[in-house]
């Protein structure tokens, strides 16, 4: 594959993947605009379901097999990631519960990458590059800013803030197992189906256990459709498509748009207010975002393992 065409991939993997955070740092502005008799693991489960049947009803038309995704099922990796998938709501809508939306996803995707990254080099052997290292230190002390300033008036309590910890580890073990799958030639679609089909089934027993009255209003039906196939089919669709292209690291960096995004809504949708620290910790993260989009765009994000996967499922004429 020539330099040029090397360059076109990797800026588009960039924007499919700010696509997806953009799309999932809608999730808390919509849970806030929902009917009122929500729970949080009630709105979690509700979105997996809905978005792992979304992914499945889509699958045809991107270029998958529904077969072979359901088939990844007995692979460890594809068994490890759609319990992540399930595990990560459940941590994810419980530590938000108990430290606040702002504080709790702060600290899930804060952490993300730090786990992503170390993983990626235990386990993909995907050494991180010093681009990636300090992309992600600068979007971290921006986010550090983010919350010292207490950005969402949230204290957080301890198990809440090791709740969303837990979040951004699963999500962490998620990112690095599709990744492997994909790096051992799975199409990133039918990945990304597998891990949400299994994630839904899990999950399905949790969601008849919560007040269900919620679904049957006008808007918690909007609401639902919405977290799942808006911020889960199509931003997974998407994310995957990004996956493909760059190495794990990279892409949970990136995904550090999603709390700059839920900020500017909170600011703007429900009229939250930001002191001037918070302003300073998301110019950090963008910029980091920036330096870490700029070096994925031109090729050097991606691990020598992706580029082999992409150029094999290129030869199969696989939608890219």
């Amino acid at each position: 594959m020539d330099t040029s065409a090397a360059r076109r991939g990797g800026a588009g993997a960039v924007l499919a993947v700010l696509a997806a955070a953009t799309l999932f740092g809608t999730t808390g502005t919509a849970q806030a605009l929902g009917p009122s008799g929500t729970t949080p693991l009630g709105v979690g489960a509700a979105r997996i379901v809905v978005g792992g049947l979304g992914l499945l009803a889509v699958l045809p038309y991107v270029g998958g097999d529904r077969r072979a995704a359901l088939a990844l099922w007995r692979s460890r990796w594809g068994l490890l990631a759609g319990v992540m998938t399930a595990l990560y709501q459940v941590c994810f809508f419980g530590g938000v519960a108990r430290a606040g939306v702002a504080l709790g996803t702060l600290v899930t995707i804060g952490s993300g990458p730090v786990f992503t990254g170390l993983l990626s080099w235990l386990v993909l052997r995907d050494r991180p590059r010093a681009s990636w290292v300090i992309a992600t230190s600068v979007c971290v002390v921006g986010l550090g800013l983010l919350i010292g300033s207490d950005a969402g008036g949230a204290g957080g309590q301890p198990l809440g803030l090791l709740l969303a910890l837990g979040a951004g580890a699963a999500y962490a073990v998620y990112t690095v197992g599709a990744k492997h799958l994909m790096n051992a030639g799975h199409r990133s679609d039918d990945v990304m189906t597998a891990a949400f089909v299994l994630g839904g089934v899990i999950m399905l027993p949790l969601l008849l256990t919560q007040p269900l009255a919620w679904l049957a209003t006008p808007s918690g039906i909007v609401m639902a459709l919405w977290l799942g196939l808006a911020t889960t089919t199509l931003a997974y669709v998407l994310f995957g498509r990004g996956l493909l292209h760059l190495s794990a690291g990279p892409v949970t960096t990136l995904v550090l748009a999603e709390p700059v995004v839920a900020t500017f809504l909170g600011v703007v949708v429900l009229g939250e207010r930001l002191p001037p620290l918070a302003w300073v910790g998301a110019g950090l993260v963008l910029a980091g975002l920036a330096l870490q989009g700029v070096v994925a765009a031109r090729g050097g994000a991606a691990s020598e393992p992706a580029r082999r996967t992409e150029d094999a499922v290129r030869g199969e004429g696989f939608p890219l």
